[in-house]
């Protein structure tokens, strides 16, 4: 028989390394060899959609990895608190208890929220750091929660994680621009992130955080959180360096003309970008007020339901049964919303975002009519569903409205505006009656304004002076002044006269 030369390679059909067979083959052997090939295939397929379109050259690969992690980290700590943070507050018989849970774990974040986007705008150098930070802060706290669970010291540690969860989405929201692959738009961008992060993190993480629980109690699920957040600051700093480049960038602004003179060709050279503002045009405008109402809906049912299920006196096994069924409902919705909105074409994303906006509120009238779990069940399918698609539509309009250099700064505006609602709809989810009826009406209330407020906008109205949508689809950059001479005021009004013979927009609001 010929010897093949050395030094030659073996036939295509032959692995170069192929696997190796024990001499006696059982049938647990065969399952592992199975189950060992299956899983390198897995990871293989997981690496090749995550460094797809050239994410792993722009930096977006390793920005997933750490949105995963992020995920990851809330599912672990909610599994660890499901029996204890919720349900603890529920069983309280005085409304003052509810009342210092609200206080503790919800309204301090209330005041931090709305400093984090001008914050960001500040943050010149050290993003990644930032990140990482975010996550280092929580590895430390839940290894203190393992120390000092059964204390009141539970509620403020659980206010830091979900500080550091918030202002981690905040933060991504402003570096995903810069590690944006030639070849996709930051609206398939934002969805990508968001289904790694469900399927990879709330879905992967929140089973094995459940496996750690049912063997290790609690302790064990903030064990597993802790090594997450370790991985995650780590996952952080890998992200490339250029994400920190931030020269010439002009921070975006939610008001509009207030205290402002134009930019012209005469005076945009001689005012650096920093002292520069770019508003918001009414699109983005109205994606918010729509986005707004839908968020606080979501934030609603994330706490109500869990309280309504404590205040019945069903046993143990149907109350989980009863947060598993609107769980599930809201994994549906929120996938199904990103697979959709990644898919279909946004030519209209402010009309996407009233229909959402339109079918939340309907949704939550139907569970007045309905009270029961069915109702609230469905509305969680809907409100996940909607508020997916509603911010992919958001992020369309941020992308066409604002100027490449303010388009990091506005998605970290508009996510600090989103969190910062569904802060007000949880807390509607705490203080609320556990009544279905009662709780979905007032939330009912919320949503009708919003959609109110949402449709004023779309036509080029408001409700609200200054933060609607009586101002053009695509505002021009302003420089903030603190009291405009009479020149300046006239060159304003000028300005104003020529937008409108223009049919830009609007008259601009003062």
């Amino acid at each position: 028989m010929r010897k093949q030369p050395s030094g030659t390679q073996p036939p295509n059909d032959i692995p170069a390394h192929p696997q190796r067979i024990p001499r006696k083959l059982t049938v647990t052997r065969v399952a592992a060899m199975r189950g060992q090939q299956l899983t390198k295939r897995g990871i293989a397929s997981f690496q090749r959609a995550a460094k797809a379109d050239g994410a792993d050259k722009s930096g977006l690969t390793a920005l997933t990895y750490a949105t995963m992690a992020n995920f990851a980290l809330d599912a672990a700590i909610a599994v660890a608190l499901a029996n204890t943070l919720f349900f603890a507050s529920a069983t309280a018989e005085s409304k003052s208890k509810v009342a210092l849970y609200l206080l503790i774990t919800i309204a301090p974040f209330a005041v931090i929220a709305p400093l984090i986007g001008p914050l960001l705008d500040r943050l010149q150098r050290g993003r990644r750091l930032a990140l990482a930070t975010s996550f280092a802060l929580r590895a430390a706290v839940a290894v203190v929660l393992i120390i000092e669970f059964d204390t009141w010291a539970l509620y403020p540690l659980a206010l830091c994680m979900m500080i550091g969860s918030k202002s981690f989405s905040v933060l991504k929201s402003a570096v995903t621009p810069r590690v944006l692959p030639p070849d996709i738009d930051l609206v398939r961008t934002n969805s990508r992130l968001t289904v790694f992060g469900l399927v990879g993190g709330t879905i992967g993480a929140g089973a094995l955080a459940a496996l750690a629980a049912a063997i290790a109690g609690s302790t064990g699920a903030l064990a597993f959180a802790t090594a997450l957040a370790i991985a995650g600051a780590y996952l952080s700093l890998r992200i490339p360096r250029w994400v920190e480049v931030t020269e010439g960038e002009v921070p975006a602004t939610l008001s509009y003309h207030a205290n402002t003179e134009i930019l012209n060709s005469a005076t945009e050279s001689a005012i650096p970008p920093r002292r520069r503002r770019q508003p918001l045009g009414r699109s983005v405008v109205t994606g918010l007020w729509g986005n707004s109402a839908i968020r606080v809906l979501t934030g609603f049912l994330t706490f109500y339901v869990a309280f309504v299920a404590k205040a019945t006196e069903h046993r143990p096994v149907q109350q989980a049964a009863m947060l598993g069924v609107v769980g599930v409902a809201a994994a549906i919705g929120n996938f199904t919303g990103n697979a959709t909105g990644a898919r279909i074409k946004l030519g209209k994303p402010s009309l996407i975002v009233l229909g959402c906006t339109a079918a939340c509120t309907l949704v939550a009238v139907v569970a007045i009519f309905t009270d029961n779990l069915l109702g609230a069940g469905l509305a969680t399918l809907v409100a996940s569903g909607a508020s997916a698609l509603a911010k992919v539509s958001l992020d369309a309009s941020i992308q066409d409205d604002l100027p490449p250099e303010s388009i990091a700064s506005g998605f970290g505006r508009s996510e600090t505006v989103l969190q910062l609602s569904w802060v007000v709809g949880g807390a509607a989810g705490v203080l609320l009656p556990t009544d279905y009826w009662k709780g979905f009406a007032v939330v009912s209330g919320i949503l009708v304004v919003g959609l109110i407020q949402t449709f004023v906008s779309f036509r080029g109205h408001s409700l609200l002076p200054g933060l609607g949508g009586n101002r053009p689809q695509h505002a021009e950059q302003e420089v903030p002044s603190a009291r405009p001479h009479a020149p300046e005021a006239g060159k304003q009004r000028g300005t104003e006269t020529q937008r409108m013979q223009r049919g830009t927009g609007d008259p601009i609001c003062e």
